[in-house]
């Protein structure tokens, strides 16, 4: 099963590690829509910029 994860806040500002992680999940700019594995390590990422990305479906 997969979940849909959209950038909705912009990345200025946010600190180096946050910016890695919305890379690493492959978000680049605000309204990037990707697909993600539902495991511990996406649900870790997404815990870690929460306050920068919406869950579109689980």
């Amino acid at each position: 099963m997969a979940i849909n994860i959209k950038l909705v806040k912009s990345l200025i500002g946010a600190n180096k590690n946050q910016v890695a992680v919305a890379k690493s999940l492959g978000l680049k700019k605000i309204g990037d829509v990707v697909a993600q594995p539902d495991n511990p390590a996406t649900n870790g990422k997404v815990n870690k910029i929460s306050h920068l990305v919406e869950i579109l479906s689980k």
